[in-house]
């Protein structure tokens, strides 16, 4: 009977996690709506969603809540959030996907490559030799901000991912989190 009770506690557990991130819907990535269904991880002030045209495996972005455009515009206490959201998330990925190290990235204005005006910090499990010169990684990001940008504002034609196919990816990274 205690070993029912113990995996009752476990399912209810589960089952409040899971309507905790179904019922928000409430995202936004500077000036647009994400779907729930993208988002995998999330606490009251970040979350963490897939990326709509990953550079590697396991290539995502953490973002706080509040729409903030400059990392500077944070508060003390969204700061500290957003990175021990990174840090959490970053680890879960890097063990996920059999990585040896992450990239974390912030382009914090347009200067900086910023396309979107909302902070995030863009994670990227890495391995040797995803990259013929490790900091091409750089180049990479900054190109795919650009064509991002030229999508949002232009629809020009590119390949995006679908909704399912983040939506299942969300789903696969967000049983690698109790909550």
């Amino acid at each position: 009977m205690l070993k029912l009770q113990v995996t009752g506690k476990t399912i209810l557990s589960s089952i409040r996690c899971r309507r905790k991130m179904s019922t928000c819907s409430s995202y936004v990535f500077g000036p647009y709506k994400i779907d729930p269904r993208e988002v995998f991880y999330a606490t009251p002030l970040s979350y963490a969603m897939v990326n709509l045209r990953p550079l590697l495996p396991g290539h995502v972005l953490v973002c706080p809540r509040r729409l903030v455009p400059r990392f500077t515009d944070l508060t003390a206490d969204e700061t500290s959030d957003l990175w021990l959201t990174a840090q959490k998330v970053g680890s879960k990925l890097e063990t996920f996907h059999n990585a040896s190290s992450l990239t974390l990235a912030i382009q914090d204005g347009p200067q900086a490559g910023q396309t979107v005006p909302h902070v995030h910090i863009h994670i990227m499990p890495r391995k040797g030799g995803d990259f013929e010169k490790n900091d091409e990684v750089y180049d990479a990001l900054d190109e795919k901000e650009k064509e991002l940008k030229q999508k949002l504002d232009l629809d020009k034609e590119r390949v995006d991912r679908s909704i399912q196919e983040m939506a299942d990816e969300a789903s696969q990274y967000r049983s690698l989190f109790d909550c």
